[in-house]
């Protein structure tokens, strides 16, 4: 219930406007404030006395835990020597040191004033020595030091309890590391600008945190500086020079110094380095990590190589079907062709008959011998020249059963085909003509040697269709076999051209020896047979018998020779033993001389035809 106020006799009270309702309001005692009115009802304090009261008793409380009285200290001290003076321990603040505040030095400053000034000391009777002799001179100096922020500093970077000792690289800290140096770098902590310092952390640290903390030390930024050391003080100086001389020796004196401080602690935190065993187990995990990654690239290396090798193998598959199937169609071809070669030449033989004996039948339509030796003659080349077609007519027309309309078709059909006959050879003398002008007109009349021929025919075999400049490379490759020449690529082309048209009794004769090859090769087989049931010793073959006699064989050398030698030269290579002794069993016609010749002959083909490509390459 809230109470108004009671008016003086000379006061006026008046009513502007009207109260609100009372409203009750229910306040639960609890809480600190609750026990603070609690005891000052107890001790019947007011608010002002118990809030002083009970400031006042925890400081000195803590005060009293804190500072230490050693009177024993401040007697022996020597004012002279102040400086060696530890100024904590001068004040009773020794426990504290640099973790004390500056009210606590100011409070511990006042105490050792009240308690050890001359005149008080002289009030209690004792004896006091006469201005800087006597030690409350060391109390002034240590007030003076550590009551000045710049100072304090100045002492704490040389604090003689201060330990600068690194552990050593050594097993008993690498057995103990976590002892050994965690005290170590929370002692240097106090030295960084820097508020927030990473604790060392322990076993289970995470990377991230263990290189954290070594990444701080390593850069570490310390404002530890020992001007407190300086030999002399630049205001005692008598000018200026000497001043700033002072001041140039102590700056130095304290760079190196300076120097010294971050050469031990970055050999504290290299033995640290050394001796944490969660370096050794993060290099061991990252060197799993790599092996694994390492493993994974091969293994995918190794599994694209399998898919590579897969599809090569499919594609090899593919193509082999492809080219079964082509060989399968062009033999299908083939044989067709062959078959329905047979049969022409089955129906030019029969139409071939018809004539002859239709011819014989009509006497070769004459009486007079020397006209029927004409016809005989003139039968045997419609016979040999005329096409199927008109062959058909011509017998048609001489089994009519009109021995005078047979005899009009024979003889119009010799018309015509000597016409024929006539008119190709007028136009071959024509084009022989016109090619030998031609070819005065490219050569200049300058005839090509047979040393020239035989290179030429040699070069179109090394050079086949598809090579690149084909009739460049092979002139020059004529030009270096034959050092007179002086053919270009087209002189080479038109006698190519003109040896392939006229190297048709060549071939002939070449297709002649063949078949009398194979006959005569066919012959010994048979006759190399065993007759039945009688064992007979192998037939020894020709370039057998030549190898055997001479040591070589010089026939040239054939196509299933060659095969025979190129792949045994893949099979033995250089490093195998007794090479050519295997070759040459490889190879039952050939000796190993033979071999050996034809190997080192391929070999020069091979650079004549990389020579003479490469100047025509040049050349351009």
């Amino acid at each position: 219930m809230m109470l108004l106020p009671v008016p003086d006799d000379d006061e006026i009270s008046e009513i502007s406007a009207k109260l609100s309702p009372c409203s009750r309001i229910e306040v639960e005692p609890v809480g600190r404030w609750f026990e603070a009115l609690c005891l000052r009802r107890r001790h019947k304090h007011s608010l002002s006395q118990h809030s002083l009261s009970s400031s006042s008793s925890s400081e000195s409380e803590d005060d009293e835990e804190d500072i230490v009285e050693d009177d024993s200290l401040l007697l022996s001290l020597d004012p002279k020597e102040w400086k060696k003076q530890d100024h904590y321990a001068v004040l009773g603040l020794e426990k504290l040191r640099f973790k004390a505040t500056d009210a606590q030095i100011k409070k511990a400053y006042k105490r050792k004033v009240l308690h050890h000034h001359p005149d008080k000391r002289r009030a209690r009777g004792l004896q006091v020595k006469e201005g800087e002799d006597d030690y409350f001179t060391c109390i002034t100096r240590a007030w003076e030091t550590l009551g000045n922020p710049v100072k304090r500093k100045s002492y704490d970077s040389v604090d003689p309890l201060f330990d600068d000792a690194v552990p050593s690289n050594n097993n008993n800290s690498k057995e103990n590391f976590y002892q050994v140096f965690k005290p170590v770098f929370a002692e240097n902590a106090r030295w960084s600008n820097k508020k927030r310092v990473p604790d060392i952390g322990d076993e289970s640290s995470s990377f991230e945190e263990v290189n954290r903390f070594y990444g701080f030390w390593y850069e570490f930024d310390s404002w530890r500086e020992f001007s407190y050391l300086d030999e002399e003080e630049k205001e005692k100086g008598e000018n200026r020079d000497e001043r700033r001389w002072i001041e140039k020796q102590n700056k130095a004196a304290r760079q190196k110094r300076k120097k010294e401080e971050m050469t031990r602690i970055r050999q504290l935190v290299d033995n640290a380095y050394a001796c944490d065993p969660r370096i050794q187990r993060f290099k061991d995990e990252e060197k799993e990590k790599k092996l694994a990654q390492k493993k994974a690239k091969q293994d995918a290396a190794k599994q694209r190589q399998e898919e590579e090798e897969k599809r090569k193998k499919e594609a090899e598959e593919e193509e082999r079907k492809i080219r079964e199937a082509e060989e399968e169609k062009i033999k299908q071809a083939t044989a067709a062709a062959k078959k329905e070669k047979e049969a022409q030449k089955k129906a030019m033989k029969k139409e071939r008959k018809t004539l002859r004996t239709a011819i014989k039948d009509y006497n070769f339509f004459t009486d007079d011998e020397t006209e029927k030796v004409s016809h005989m003659a003139e039968m045997d080349k419609l016979a040999e020249l005329l096409e199927l077609t008109k062959l058909q007519s011509l017998n048609e027309a001489l089994t009519s059963g009109d021995k005078e309309k047979a005899k009009c078709a024979f003889l119009t059909q010799i018309k015509e085909l000597n016409d024929q006959l006539e008119a190709e050879k007028l136009k071959q003398l024509e084009e022989m003509s016109s090619k030998g002008s031609g070819e005065k007109s490219s050569k200049g009349g300058k005839p090509w040697s047979e040393m020239e021929l035989q290179t030429l025919i040699k070069g179109v075999n090394v050079f086949p269709a598809g090579t690149k400049d084909r009739w460049e490379v092979i002139a020059n490759f004529i030009k270096q076999h034959v050092s007179t020449s002086d053919k270009n690529a087209r002189d080479v082309l038109s006698k190519a051209k003109d040896l392939q048209k006229n190297d048709t009794s060549l071939k002939n004769q070449a297709t002649e020896n063949a078949f009398q090859n194979f006959e005569k090769e066919q012959k010994r087989i048979s006759q190399a047979k065993p007759k039945e049931g009688v064992l007979s010793e192998r037939v020894e073959t020709v370039a057998e018998q030549q190898i055997r006699e001479a040591g070589t064989n010089p026939a040239p050398w054939t196509t299933d020779e060659q095969k025979l030698l190129e792949q045994a030269l893949k099979t033995y290579p250089a490093s195998t033993a007794e090479r050519w002794e295997r070759i040459s069993e490889a190879v039952p016609t050939r000796s190993k001389k033979d071999c050996m010749k034809r190997y080192k002959e391929l070999v020069e083909l091979i650079r004549a035809k990389k020579a003479a490509q490469e100047a025509a390459k040049a050349k351009k």
